[in-house]
């Protein structure tokens, strides 16, 4: 299982929300490229990177940010957040992207969306399917949809994709624990790879997110508020290279 740390970006700063609300943002660091290294230097391999400017005005708007990071480091990064339009997802691969996650767009705007599967492929397309309750939320999470969370993950997984990020809103940034059972059933009915976000606060979830079969986990605010080391993610790491 991946594990893969989450910097938010707000004006150029690494912030963390709490249930994706803009008026409970906090400042962890000035300098994200900063982050990244420490990251780096602890054996993490992935970056999960998400442009919140850019998922309020919906487009890109933090690509200096991703661009510094890339070439400073060797991270693998997944880039999201307000990525609306093909000249943002050139942009985010020009600034040096592996991935790219497509949330909003993939519920409002499917047509585009599928291009890009079928342009840049299935391994460098992410799905968002970020959910209040069971339903799909969009636009930065301020708005929650009447499409199923399961409805949505069969007909995109029938259109090819492969890597979801699946977010439970209510979760993201309390530091209570991810939705264990919601991840369980996506893996029940899907054989997507799936990337468990939001809630993630001590050490110990890590193992029953990999024992249920999760791809990756995102980690944030557990890691920003010391919940989790960076020794202990590097030891996660170590482990399950040399069991």
């Amino acid at each position: 299982m991946r594990i893969i740390p989450a910097i938010d970006i707000i004006d150029g700063k690494c912030v963390r929300l709490s249930k994706g609300d803009y008026s409970t943002q906090k400042i962890y660091n000035e300098n994200p490229l900063e982050v990244a290294k420490a990251f780096e230097d602890n054996g993490i391999k992935h970056l999960h990177l998400v442009d919140l400017d850019g998922a309020k005005s919906k487009h890109i708007v933090n690509y200096k940010v991703l661009e510094q990071i890339s070439t400073h480091t060797n991270l693998a990064i997944d880039f999201g957040g307000g990525l609306k339009s093909n000249e943002d997802l050139r942009i985010a691969f020009e600034c040096g992207a592996n991935q790219v996650t497509g949330g909003s767009i993939a519920v409002k705007n499917p047509d585009i969306f599928e291009q890009w599967v079928s342009k840049y492929g299935a391994d460098k397309i992410i799905l968002g399917a970020d959910v209040k309750g069971e339903f799909i939320a969009t636009d930065g999470w301020l708005k929650t949809s009447n499409q199923s969370l399961f409805t949505f993950l069969k007909e995109y997984e029938e259109k090819g994709i492969k890597y979801v990020i699946c977010t439970d809103i209510s979760k993201d940034g309390m530091l209570e624990g991810p939705s264990i059972s919601l991840y369980q059933k996506i893996l029940e009915q899907s054989n997507v790879k799936l990337i468990a976000s939001g809630g993630i606060s001590s050490y110990s979830e890590l193992p029953i997110l990999k024992n249920i079969g999760c791809e990756g986990v995102i980690i944030g605010k557990a890691i920003y508020e010391n919940r989790i080391s960076l020794k202990q993610l590097e030891k996660f790491i170590l482990n399950q290279t040399n069991p």
